[in-house]
């Protein structure tokens, strides 16, 4: 049985290992020169493998109950004895799980070694054009210069987010074209444009703090983590954990505003409290010079917007709004929301109205939290639906 699995990233290796058996011929399609090269840039090179927390609310979906039925079926746990049967001892931070390398490389190396041990062909250089199914029930993927005859066809083609060459969202488009339902891809894990401040002043600080997103003015997630301020708005670990609530929201026509607090450990009345004493101790200070050792240097301005009051000053280091205006695009975005909805296709990963056809990995609707839950479902899904392509294959 052929069996060929468009896209060489984290979902589609492990798609290829899974599906493989002596009996099968599996063939991996990557567009790039090389293959998971979007797995070498994840956790900033150190690969956040998985994360022992797996609250359903660590996965964005519009099916949340399909997408944890599937995760079950190839849990944290999993994931870690698969990877350290392939060669990687793993370590833990907080939760976090990384190679004991904090090399990215590393588990792509053992993906590669596993699947070179398992027969599974890799084609570089092979951008799919299409998939077509014949009347016979088999499958034909269409690449620029060839034509691959497929029993089984796995779509990983991930989305456009990141600035790896490659990055695409060609998957949804190849469902679309059979009739398939589609969520429009749209940047999570990003940074945000923001209006509402002198970004020039304040770009370049790094500085512990909690964003509040607010819709139509009214609150809806909150983060806390080092926030970074840049010339066009916000980013960091926080911004990004509430980016794709933001820029979904943006798409429907919501008035999208993020709230920053710079002194997170204090109340507003308790800060002014602080202020006051500041003042009273230190009379021969300016209104900058008495926030001085409170707040970065280039973040006092902002303090000092609406005015020289106490109180005043209190508010906006606790409340500084700002008005989200756009995403910093896909080529900043880590993972992207959207795909093939989950509803079009089975537990196993298969799509309903076509047997024989898969989906995993970024491509389907689900976009994880910062914290290695994107690979956490780029390793379920592979796992699923390789698993269920080869064993279909053999009923």
């Amino acid at each position: 049985m052929n069996i060929v699995i468009i896209g060489g990233g984290a979902a589609g290796l492990t798609a290829a290992i899974f599906a493989a058996a002596p009996e099968h011929t599996v063939t991996v399609l990557e567009q790039n020169d090389r293959p998971g090269r979007k797995l070498l840039a994840t956790g900033n090179g150190r690969c956040n493998l998985t994360n022992l927390d797996q609250r359903q609310e660590c996965y964005r979906t519009s099916r949340p109950e399909k997408a944890a039925a599937i995760l079950k079926q190839f849990p944290v746990s999993s994931a870690i004895s698969f990877f350290t049967d392939l060669g990687i001892y793993t370590k833990n931070r907080d939760g976090w799980i990384y190679p004991n390398s904090d090399q990215a490389s590393a588990v792509l190396s053992v993906l590669l070694m596993e699947a070179q041990h398992r027969k599974v062909k890799i084609k570089t250089r092979e951008t799919v054009t299409g998939i077509a199914r014949e009347e016979n029930g088999t499958w034909t993927v269409h690449t620029r210069g060839w034509k691959y005859p497929a029993d089984r066809v796995i779509v990983t083609t991930g989305s456009p987010a990141s600035e790896i060459s490659g990055s695409c969202g060609d998957g949804i488009c190849f469902a679309e074209d059979l009739g398939i339902r589609t969520i429009p891809f749209a940047p999570a894990l990003c940074p945000l444009k923001c209006s509402g401040a002198d970004f020039q002043k304040w770009s370049g600080v790094r500085v512990d703090g909690k964003v509040t997103l607010l819709l139509d003015g009214i609150p809806v997630a909150s983060e806390r983590g080092e926030l970074q301020l840049a010339s066009y708005g916000i980013s960091g670990i926080p911004v990004f954990q509430i980016s794709r609530y933001a820029v979904r929201a943006l798409e429907e026509g919501a008035h999208v505003e993020a709230e920053l607090d710079f002194f997170p450990d204090m109340e507003e009345e308790d800060l002014a409290a602080l202020l006051n004493r500041r003042m009273m101790l230190c009379t021969y200070k300016t209104r900058e010079e008495l926030l001085i050792g409170l707040l970065p240097d280039r973040l006092i301005s902002a303090a000092l917007r609406d005015g020289t009051e106490l109180d005043a000053i209190a508010h906006a280091v606790k409340c500084l709004r700002l008005t989200v205006r756009d995403s910093a695009g896909f080529s900043r975005a880590q993972v992207s929301s959207g795909g093939v909805d989950l509803a079009e296709v089975t537990e196993t990963l298969e799509a309903r109205k076509y047997p024989g056809l898969y989906f995993a990995g970024e491509v389907l609707d689900v976009d994880g939290a910062c914290g290695g839950y994107n690979l956490q479902w780029a390793w379920s899904s592979g796992a699923v639906a390789g698993a269920s392509a080869a064993k279909e294959g053999d009923e």
